[in-house]
């Protein structure tokens, strides 16, 4: 139910439109709309809706009823520009982590023995791996899933020098190279839904970013992004999941179990519809002793906390395990620390086993709520709890990169579109291209080793000239960074050529070999052979 809200503003003071900033977080139970301004780098909320969906129009995130979805989003309008006394054509909006597709491979390359390993050779790699698990992910979705995906993300799990796990390949020398990557794609298709749903409902979108990256935008500042740190945020639907490591964001998942779980499992022991089953969990949240319901027969019944709480107990491990799972999937080990924000995040016990199932003390797995986001004012009380935290980075992120959700950019003279959910760089545009990573680095022409009268000769091929990348016409690299309309231009490498030699020019240096000049016999020898072989002078190493 809509209640009174207080602004420091009043409709004679009319806000202007173009300072406010209306982001809305649809979710699987709740659609919550909030509206504020940027004063002095601080953002202040000036008004906030959140509107129950009255079916399960959205089950896991999905959304199933397109116009029942719409209708709730129109109420949270309506109700805001009440409040206002402003007419809200502009949102920002955020993808749902359920959409979210990941891939893992591994990836090996032969190497000249001892050629010195450099980034371009180790960017190289990571861009074929990355383009291997796109592929991997096409083959694993079936004909009717088919839609183009979109690397957004992506994390390096290890990297290998002749079959040995290593740190960092750059400067190292071998035989063999590889590298195992984890990456995150986001189907465009998705995009195109949410924009259509908001056109249905008479609103621009300003800003579109992901529902892990707004959360953890507000959570973990970039300064605490140097240690090793996973958010979850557990919805109705769905428990999204971003790590950061060495200063960055790495990788998003989502695990597709979250509050929906405990619910229908009360529903299905307690005998009661969703609806009653969603308000015993919520009492059961809130710690209320003794809980009170009827179920589908007309009886009523009372329970008590604890009881209430062993009942859901498997659900809960359920969820803990798979969110455990899932970060391990990612990270490779326990991380320093876990975050927990959502509605779902509530359920009693719940950061206790995800410490248990980490490995990690129970004071390093911790609930977040409002308090921790900084810049932000408002005094509506409805929006204190970890909630919260996703509207409010929704909002947030809008403000930081109004009309940066996808970066436009060409490579040789094709316009691509980028997602922009982090900092990009040349190779990630190359990914989305498919650009084919052989023609980056020039290899080297293969060896030729042989015997002459006896003694070992080897013969190296001609070296190979690496990509030239150009970012606006200024020399570059895979790593440099790329911005909103840049040009790229990559000259391809080449290869050099293999090592190729005829008996003929070794004569001057092989005594008893039968030579005439002018006509004059100056040497002489029985014959010459290769491999047994009696040849000419003109034998090359392609018949060796």
């Amino acid at each position: 139910m809509p209640g009174k809200q207080k602004i420091t503003k009043t409709k004679a003071e009319a806000f202007n439109e173009e300072d406010l900033i209306f982001a809305l977080d649809i979710g699987t139970r709740t659609v919550i709309g909030i509206v504020g301004l940027y004063e002095k780098e601080c953002f202040r909320v000036v008004a906030a809706e959140i509107c129950e969906h009255k079916s399960r129009a959205m089950l896991d995130g999905q959304i199933h009823d397109i116009e029942k979805v719409a209708e709730v989003i129109t109420q949270v309008k309506e109700r805001l520009e009440k409040i206002l006394g402003v007419t809200l054509t502009k949102v920002a909006i955020a993808a749902a982590g359920r959409v979210l597709k990941t891939s893992q491979t591994k990836l090996e390359y032969d190497i000249e023995q001892g050629r010195e390993i450099t980034s371009e050779i180790v960017g190289s790699l990571e861009v074929d791996a990355i383009q291997n698990a796109q592929f991997k992910l096409d083959n694993e979705i079936s004909n009717e899933e088919k839609m183009t995906f979109y690397c957004v993300g992506y994390s390096v799990v290890n990297y290998f020098l002749n079959g040995y796990v290593i740190s960092s390949l750059v400067g190292h020398k071998g035989k063999k190279i590889g590298v195992e990557v984890l990456a995150t794609f986001l189907p465009h298709v998705v995009v195109d839904s949410l924009y259509t749903v908001m056109s249905k409902v008479g609103l621009e979108v300003i800003s579109l970013t992901l529902e892990p990256i707004a959360a953890i935008n507000v959570t973990i500042p970039k300064d605490l992004r140097l240690l090793n740190l996973v958010l979850v945020d557990i919805g109705a639907g769905t428990s999204d999941i971003a790590l950061t490591r060495d200063g960055s964001v790495v990788a998003y998942g989502m695990v597709p179990i979250a509050g929906d779980e405990i619910t229908e499992k009360i529903a299905q022991e307690f005998l009661v519809d969703f609806n009653t089953a969603e308000k015993i969990k919520i009492s059961i949240s809130s710690g209320t002793e003794i809980i009170k319901y009827t179920d589908i027969l007309g009886n009523k019944y009372e329970i008590i906390h604890q009881k209430a709480i062993e009942i859901i107990e498997p659900t809960i491990d359920f969820l803990a395990g798979s969110i455990c799972d899932k970060i391990l999937e990612f990270n490779q080990k326990a991380p320093n620390a876990v975050f927990l924000i959502g509605g779902g995040s509530q359920i009693p016990g719940l950061t206790n086993r995800i410490a248990e199932g980490l490995g990690l003390p129970d004071n390093r797995v911790a609930v977040r709520g409002r308090d921790v986001i900084q810049n932000i004012k408002t005094k509506i009380k409805k929006l204190t709890g970890p909630e919260s935290i996703t509207p409010f980075g929704i909002a947030m992120m809008a403000h930081m990169q109004r009309g940066q959700d996808f970066m436009s950019v060409t490579v040789n003279e094709n316009k691509v579109k980028l997602f922009n959910s982090k900092k990009l760089s040349v190779a990630d545009a190359l990914i989305l291209v498919g650009y084919n990573p052989d023609k980056l680095i020039g290899r080297t022409g293969k060896s030729l080793k042989f015997t002459l009268n006896g003694k070992d000769k080897n013969i190296k091929g001609e070296h190979g000239m690496a990509a030239e990348i150009f970012v606006n016409n200024e020399p570059a690299s895979l790593d440099t960074r790329i911005n909103n309309n840049d040009s790229i231009y990559i000259k391809p490498s080449y290869n050099g050529m293999d090592a190729k030699k005829s008996v003929i020019d070794y004569v001057k240096h092989t005594r008893g070999l039968t030579v005439y000049l002018n006509e004059d016999r100056i040497a002489l020898v029985p014959y010459c052979s290769i491999n047994g072989q009696t040849c000419g002078m003109d034998a090359t190493n392609k018949k060796w």
